[in-house]
């Protein structure tokens, strides 16, 4: 028994001799060593995106998007004209994310943050103007958490003057987001009222005006809805905690604004919804607040800036810790049914960017160890091409001695 076990033992440290000598042959050195070590790495190291959140592990897209759809890589000209808007959508996380803006990317000139102060100054390189448009850059220039239809209204016309937009026709504006569960969103909205916060101070505006009273009716009397219940929350029927990211996402200019006698209600909702999911498909870039890491992978090879620190996912949150029964759930759910669509859309549409652009990260990094290869393959072949004729040069010399 022990001499077969000699025997195998022998055998394998012969064989295992063998091909280092063959691969010694083939590509001598360290360099094809080190390019196999490195391949062999890359492909048994975990994905450092998966870990923080329960993405299963393959993902069946539900939608159908083209490749031009799923590619997000901007030419963002920082030291141009160019300009990163932030649409800022309430307990989305977007407070966090504005903040990772201003404090957390490797810039050429970082914003200048002051203590005590929310807003910081993020001028371009060499230049007295901002490249962010953002709460903690600009300010709520165009009103309290302006959505879309008031942004694209009203940025380029604040940010350029008729004499600017002359000289500069080219300025490139990209919007960006964050959007939530809404479930978990809707819950966070109400735990931020119920402690006496308000968004009286959002303007609104839609087609040139705010709304009146008649159209947009107030949820409660007084300068607050401090501790109201969750059930008084989902009972208000004009509480625009309902639906608010189809509602700050979409072209409200399409359905009238505010105006809910402008078309039926059914036919209204569905335009609304395909507005919002077009226009955040065409956005530069949206992440989500239950993917921090892939929202910051997503957006450094967007717009091929990266980040200082990684992001967190913090999974223990206000909206979390409230306990709801299966009745108030699907409540909720109801009261949300557009944005509920909207996430579905949103989520698969963010997974299938995340995994083509993980896909051509790898199809481009195996296309630079091929073109190692081949020119470690044509170092080899001079290599062996002078080793030859070396020997040919000494066994001419060594016949003529003779």
């Amino acid at each position: 028994m022990d001499d077969k076990s000699n025997k195998l033992l022998l055998a394998f440290v012969m064989v295992f001799l063998f091909a280092v000598i063959v691969l010694q042959y083939v590509c001598p050195g360290t360099e094809c060593q080190l390019l196999r070590l490195q391949a062999f790495s890359t492909s048994v190291a975990l994905d450092p995106y998966r870990a923080e959140d329960e993405t299963p592990a393959k993902f069946i897209p539900k939608f159908n998007f083209t490749p031009a759809d799923l590619l997000r890589k901007v030419d963002f000209n920082i030291k141009g004209d160019d300009l990163i808007v932030f649409l800022h959508i309430q307990k989305t996380g977007g407070t966090t994310f504005g903040r990772h803006l201003v404090r957390n990317i490797q810039l050429e000139q970082p914003c200048e943050c002051k203590v005590g102060q929310k807003k910081c100054t993020c001028h371009r390189p060499g230049k007295k103007e901002t490249w962010l448009f953002s709460r903690f850059s600009t300010g709520w220039s165009c009103g309290l958490h302006a959505d879309w239809t008031e942004l694209t209204n009203c940025v380029p016309a604040l940010v350029d003057n008729k004499k600017e937009i002359r000289q500069r026709p080219r300025r490139n504006f990209y919007y960006i987001t964050i959007l939530r569960d809404p479930v978990s969103r809707y819950l966070s909205e109400w735990r931020h009222v119920q402690r006496g916060a308000t968004w009286k101070a959002s303007l609104h505006v839609c087609d040139g005006r705010s709304p009146t009273s008649e159209e947009l009716p107030s949820c409660y009397t007084g300068d607050d809805w401090s501790g109201c219940y969750l059930q008084e929350f989902m009972d208000c029927p004009y509480n625009l905690a309902n639906n608010r990211q189809v509602r700050m996402l979409s072209d409200l200019i399409l359905v009238g604004c505010y105006n809910l006698s402008v078309m039926p209600e059914d036919q209204r909702n569905q335009v609304l919804l395909d507005s919002a999911k077009e226009n955040l498909k065409r956005m530069a870039f949206f992440g989500l607040t239950e993917f921090q890491r892939k929202t910051q992978y997503l957006f450094e090879k967007t717009f091929n800036m990266n980040f200082i620190s990684a992001f967190t996912q913090f999974n223990s949150t206000r909206a979390s810790s409230v306990e709801i029964d299966e009745e108030t759930q699907k409540r909720i759910e109801a009261l949300n049914f557009l944005d509920m669509e909207l996430y579905e859309y949103a989520k698969d549409l963010f997974l299938q960017r995340y995994q083509f652009m993980r896909q051509k990260e790898h199809q481009e990094a195996r296309r630079k160890r091929q073109e190692q290869r081949k020119i470690l393959r044509a170092k080899h072949l001079i290599h062996k091409e002078e080793t030859d004729n070396s020997t040919n040069d000494y066994i001419g010399n060594v016949e003529k001695w003779r």
